[in-house]
């Protein structure tokens, strides 16, 4: 099955529609019948890809497509955290511990807190 992110003001992913591989046999072949089904050419569509494949990310509601990087980023979880614009997703500043215990960020004193 292809999947397809309709993009609403922004370039925010306001839906994902799955589309059957023996119509979207192309991008624009997906984009056709969605554009007929919708009855409306001017929704902007972007195929995604769960395997990443394809623009990095698979798209989710709330997702921004970059157009620049071809890639769907997720929400920004802290102000601190940086996009990695390789993998298209966010960093925290501070890695995180490898130590096989849990974690979770504090974005006031950035850095990891162990979760007792």
């Amino acid at each position: 099955m292809a999947h397809f992110a309709k993009l609403k003001t922004g370039n925010i992913v306001e839906q994902v529609i799955v589309v059957s591989n023996d119509i979207a046999t192309t991008e624009q072949a997906g984009i056709d019948f969605l554009n007929n089904l919708y009855k409306d050419r001017n929704i902007v569509w972007k195929q995604t890809s769960y395997n990443g494949n394809i623009r990095k990310n698979f798209a989710g509601v709330g997702y921004k497509y970059d157009q620049t990087l071809d890639a769907f980023i997720p929400p920004k979880p802290f102000n601190s955290w940086i996009l990695n614009e390789t993998t298209c997703l966010w960093e925290a500043p501070v890695a995180h511990p490898n130590d096989g215990q849990r974690y979770n960020w504090n974005e006031t004193n950035q850095q990891w807190d162990l979760v007792e």
